[in-house]
């Protein structure tokens, strides 16, 4: 019975050594995740390798596991304050959707680390749209330039982060704010100019509507030219004959004086 408590001792801390050594040597990586492995006393970073996958993994006690979102994430950057063109200040918010290069995981982690979004994406995204903004002018950026300026922020962006193991999938221009005064004056310009187009097309159409009477008027008139060349003295005595013979055979009384009318046209009387 004395041995009892000398013997439980010795087993009680293995398994308490046991315990530590598991749950230090084995790590479970959750869905949408990548772990980036360090050897303590075998290189460091592993980088030649693709990250941990998902799921439960065994590592050597003395190693770590560093774990990152591989899934696309998305960081908004509001109220960016950029200059235009003729040096007026605009206000951008844009959303930017991106994700680490999986298999390029250890180099970014060794070269950037975890706080990468803060040391690279995020100073690229306002580089380069003060750069893009600075190329428009206010009209352009609240109207018909915005695709464009999304487009290019984005290509530029894509650029510079592509060599730094990130993946940018898309640039989301979501607003883009002018002073008060210079938004009013350049709806009026848009209105003026809206009006001035519907102004235009009005007169085109009128133009079209005219022309296209005329044109129905010189068809008539070309129309009563030609009937008008085509009725000879001769068809006239010849229809009238035909109608005198036409009027002989009906049964109403009536006179009929043949070659009494103009150009020797029959008169016809009515009986009653």
């Amino acid at each position: 019975m004395q041995k009892l408590p000398k013997i439980g001792l010795p087993i009680i801390l293995l398994a308490f050594v046991l315990i530590i050594f598991v749950s230090k040597s084995s790590i479970n990586i959750g869905y949408g995740e990548a772990g980036v492995l360090f050897k303590t006393f075998g290189g460091g970073v592993v980088t030649d390798k693709p990250p941990l996958s998902e799921g439960f993994h065994i590592i050597s006690p003395w190693n770590k596991v560093y774990i990152y979102n591989v899934k696309q994430q998305e960081f908004f950057e509001g109220n960016m304050q950029v200059l235009s063109s003729n040096g007026l200040e605009i206000s951008l918010d844009v959303s930017v959707l991106y994700q680490p290069v999986y298999n390029e995981l250890g180099i970014l982690h060794q070269t950037k680390g975890e706080n990468y979004v803060n040391i690279v994406l995020i100073p690229q995204i306002r580089a380069v749209a003060r750069s893009v903004v600075g190329r428009y002018t206010p009209e352009q950026l609240y109207s018909t330039k915005r695709d464009a300026i999304q487009n290019e922020i984005f290509d530029e962006t894509k650029k510079n982060v592509e060599s730094q193991h990130i993946q940018l999938n898309a640039v989301l221009v979501r607003d883009v704010s002018l002073p008060l005064a210079i938004k009013e004056g350049i709806e009026r310009k848009l209105i003026q100019e809206q009006e001035a187009l519907e102004y235009e097309f009005r007169l085109e159409k009128a133009k079209q509507e005219a022309e296209k009477q005329r044109v129905e008027a010189e068809g008539k008139a070309a129309a009563n030219r030609i009937l008008s060349a085509s009725i000879t003295n001769m068809i006239l005595k010849e229809k009238g004959i035909e109608a005198t013979r036409e009027l002989a055979k009906s049964p109403n009384a009536k006179v009929i004086v043949v070659g009494s009318g103009k150009d020797g046209l029959p008169i016809i009387l009515g009986g009653q």
